[in-house]
């Protein structure tokens, strides 16, 4: 206490009253400081920190906490407003950030933290498929993917369907679908290429391993004898020939269940064709006057009675050619007569009588009008060339 005192040894008032106004000085700069510090909980692009600042407004506080901003960021509250101790202060720095959508690339300014703020910002579908979640910070973000949800046509299986998908490829919205292809199935566009709106996808259905069996006629031939009761000019049926069953196979070519192509890969006869044997005349025909003389020495002759309009006249040629060589007049003497080769009893039993006595005598169209009647009660079961004919 010796600096208290003077040098006459009496305290010194006034010494003492100097220095207890500089140490109140110094209490109330201390009560100042205390006062006008603040605690605050700074957040800048999404992380959190509490620092002591003695500025008065947030800009006084960003300040002292050395973070710049400019005109881009985002700062709440504003800078101009004043600070209390616990508040808090938000500050979104403006950044671009690179962004693939649906493909293409493209750079977007945004003050948002998070990946769900800059889906918004953009104005994206809530159900787009985004590469990382909606809560991750852009700030430790990179490589952000962005595909957006589009309508498409689907063709396949013969049904047409509109679907919405977020997948990139053609083969990523098959396999989405369930749709699967075989190796030969073909696509409207390549399997890599990238989905695009109201785009139309086609599968065709390609089948190169189908098998098929048809079976078809197999022609039969005709066997030749000599018959020395016919003239050369005659032939008569023995029997008739039987066409054969072949059956073959094939590989096929299906497009979407139609088929296109088919290859012949192999073929069995199933039923053997049976054979036509047929005879042929040996020994010449007697003269035409000679004939002529022998029928009316016989008595016979036609009377000349006029037969109807011949029908069916085709397919009774067909069978005269057969029978007797397309001879309507033919009389070999084995008790067949004329082109339809009929016996006296089948010939006067179906009204030929009204004719001739029998049908070599008789005109073309008079045993094609008998031929008739008989063919309306018997069908064609008289005349055996009636199938090789037809």
């Amino acid at each position: 206490m010796s600096s208290l005192l003077t040098v006459n040894g009496k305290l010194s008032y006034l010494k003492l009253a100097c220095q207890a106004a500089v140490l109140l000085a110094l209490v109330v700069a201390l009560l100042a400081f205390i006062t006008a510090t603040k605690t605050v909980t700074l957040v800048v692009d999404g992380q959190s920190s509490s620092v002591q600042a003695y500025g008065g407004s947030v800009g006084d506080v960003l300040q002292e906490a050395d973070i710049s901003v400019t005109a881009a960021d985002h700062v709440s509250p504003a800078l101009e407003t004043s600070v209390e101790s616990g508040s808090v202060i938000t500050v979104n720095t403006a950044k671009e950030i690179t962004v693939s959508l649906d493909g293409a690339e493209q750079t977007v300014t945004t003050t948002s933290t998070k990946i769900g703020g800059l889906i918004s910002q953009m104005g994206i579908a809530a159900n787009a498929r985004v590469s990382l979640p909606a809560d991750a910070l852009l700030a430790n973000s990179s490589g952000l993917s962005i595909i957006t949800p589009k309508q498409i046509t689907l063709v396949a299986d013969g049904e047409k369907s509109v679907k919405t998908t977020t997948a990139h490829t053609i083969s990523d919205f098959l396999s989405e679908t369930g749709v699967t292809l075989a190796e030969t199935d073909q696509l409207s566009a390549p399997a890599g290429a990238p989905v695009v709106e109201n785009m139309v996808v086609k599968v065709t259905r390609v089948n190169n391993a189908g098998t098929a069996q048809a079976t078809e006629d197999v022609p039969f031939e005709t066997e030749q004898s000599v018959d020395a009761a016919l003239f050369k000019d005659e032939k008569k049926t023995v029997s008739a020939g039987v066409a054969g069953t072949l059956e073959k196979t094939f590989r096929t070519v299906t497009v979407d269940g139609v088929e296109v192509s088919r290859t012949e890969t192999g073929s069995k006869v199933l039923k053997a064709p049976v054979a036509a044997k047929v005879s042929v005349g040996s020994k010449e025909r007697p003269a035409p006057k000679a004939e002529k003389a022998a029928a009316a020495a016989a008595g016979g002759a036609n009377t000349g009675a006029s037969a109807p309009a011949m029908s069916n006249e085709a397919m009774w040629d067909a069978i005269a050619q057969c029978e007797a060589t397309g001879n309507w007049s033919i009389n070999t003497g084995n008790g067949y007569y004329g082109g339809l080769q009929f016996d006296i009893q089948t010939w006067l039993g179906a009204g030929g009588g009204a004719y001739a006595p029998n049908a070599s005598l008789a005109t073309k169209a008079q045993q094609i009008d008998i031929a008739n009647r008989v063919y309306a009660q018997r069908g064609l079961q008289p005349w055996g060339c009636a199938h090789a004919a037809g």
